[in-house]
């Protein structure tokens, strides 16, 4: 079954201008969160019908749309999405927007993160008739609003209906012929923000995304929230799904890892997170070195920090070939091992006979912190000191990361040393956990999961994930 961490965008122009091009510049600045598909859809909210146009394939935004394709695609209302998923299930069918044409007229749906009541809602959904063309759990969220639309006032009451038989991480942007709405699951675990520019209102996952296309940031949208953008430019908010703040469950991991640097998440500075727990790191386990450098890129900003906090010069022993996806995201385990060497090389010339503290974002299977160090020792150093910005992986995510089986992470039955020896380090720290809430500066409710094990709502009783349930 899927599990996904995506990037999803949707602008709607009141006064009218096409927004195709904007949606595309949008997904560009989301590529980072998903590099194997990608798809525009857009309508003209003055055709009654709300006939949809859409594109979508297999790459990267700047493989699937040329200029020309762009240029195909008129209308001032539309959604787009970028996404990774795991093994079998990487196909052009599985690409969204999805696109549904039902009696109430059209509905377009870009999801990101990963339901885990979606074996029970696929179930229920064939046995009533359903016919599915995806393996996805966003056709399963579409299915449900466009049945619920039947039964509605709007459509926005029948996102509300569907919400309340949705269980796990989702943040929607849905496109009907005359709206736009985002809603984000109660509990908050996967990000959403508004923009506006000029007659225009925008959705996205992060805020580098609006700046990316000039619009200026309105606020995020609350977990649990519905927000609607009607064609009269009102943005109306329905708030009947939502919990108390003490209950929400924001991924720490965006803050981690996923989110660019130049995003602002739920009020919180990525950048200024990843610098905490650069610093965090130095504190706690201070140690002498010549160089400190990040394992790009989202090492990087962590990196900054801890030479910050310890005076140890900050540097760039890697040069990255930026053309590589993340391995963390690719799917299947020797695709992953294969792109490392790849994607990295260390240069001889800034570590050769040097003391190297190296900081990562995490550790998952092991893999790709084994060859970075053997990389590092061959160009020459003379110890390489490892450091984590985040604790040990000790369970699996159900909610949209890919932290796999606990049979397949590293740190799981193994002690701090014995995960420093397999992987090759001299030393090896990670962020200590009650470190966590410090980097958001406590501002926010996070999940702690994957790393302990309590998750804000209940796993699902059978691991579903494809890949990493072997």
């Amino acid at each position: 079954m899927l599990h996904e961490e995506c990037g999803v965008f949707g602008i709607y122009d009141i006064a009218g201008g096409d927004v195709a091009h904007t949606i595309y510049y949008g997904l560009l600045s989301l590529q980072h969160r998903g590099q194997e598909s990608c798809g525009i859809a857009v309508s003209n909210t003055s055709d009654p019908r709300g006939k949809v146009l859409s594109n979508k394939g297999m790459g990267l935004v700047n493989e699937v749309f040329t200029g020309d394709d762009v240029d195909k695609l008129p209308g001032n209302i539309g959604v787009g999405h970028v996404r990774y998923s795991t093994a079998g299930s990487s196909t052009r069918e599985n690409a969204q927007p999805l696109v549904l044409e039902y009696v109430k007229g059209t509905l377009a749906l870009a999801h990101n993160g990963n339901l885990t009541n979606s074996p029970e809602l696929r179930e229920n959904l064939a046995y009533t008739g359903a016919i599915f063309q995806t393996t996805i759990d966003s056709e399963l969220i579409a299915y449900l609003v466009a049945r619920e639309r039947i039964e509605s006032e709007s459509v926005e009451e029948a996102v509300g209906k569907a919400m309340k038989k949705l269980h796990g991480a989702y943040s929607l942007v849905i496109m009907s012929p005359r709206k736009l709405i985002g809603a984000r699951d109660p509990f908050g675990f996967r990000p959403l923000v508004i923009g506006k520019r000029d007659s225009a209102y925008v959705f996205a996952s992060e805020t580098c995304a609006l700046d990316t296309i000039g619009a200026e940031y309105v606020r995020d949208v609350e977990p649990g929230e519905i927000v609607t953008v009607n064609s009269e430019g009102e943005i109306i908010s329905d708030h009947s799904n939502c919990l108390p703040k003490d209950r929400h469950g924001h991924c720490i991991f965006e803050y981690i890892y996923f989110a660019r640097p130049d995003s602002t998440l739920d009020g919180i500075s990525v950048y200024e997170s990843r610098i905490k727990a650069g610093k965090y790191l130095y504190e706690d386990d201070p140690i002498e070195a010549d160089v400190v450098a990040g394992v790009p890129e989202s090492g990087n900003v962590a990196a900054l920090g801890y030479s910050m906090a310890s005076g140890i010069p900050f540097g760039q022993v890697f040069v990255k070939n930026s053309y590589i996806g993340r391995t963390f995201i690719k799917p299947g385990q020797k695709r992953r091992e294969d792109s490392v060497m790849v994607k990295l090389n260390a240069m001889r010339n800034a570590v050769e006979g040097k003391r190297v503290v190296i900081v990562d974002d995490s550790i998952v299977r092991g893999t790709t912190s084994d060859r970075i160090i053997s990389m590092l020792r061959e160009a020459g150093a003379k110890e390489v000191h490892m450091r984590i910005s985040s604790p040990p992986f000790l369970w699996p995510c159900f909610f949209g990361t890919d932290v796999p089986a606990r049979e397949q992470l590293i740190a799981f039955e193994r002690t701090i040393e014995e995960i420093r020896e397999k992987i090759g380090a001299d030393t090896l720290s990670y962020l200590k956990l009650e470190r966590l809430g410090d980097i958001v500066s406590n501002k926010i409710n996070i999940c702690r999961g994957c790393f302990t094990g309590t998750y804000p709502e209940n796993p699902p009783e059978e691991d579903i994930r494809g890949e990493f349930e072997k």
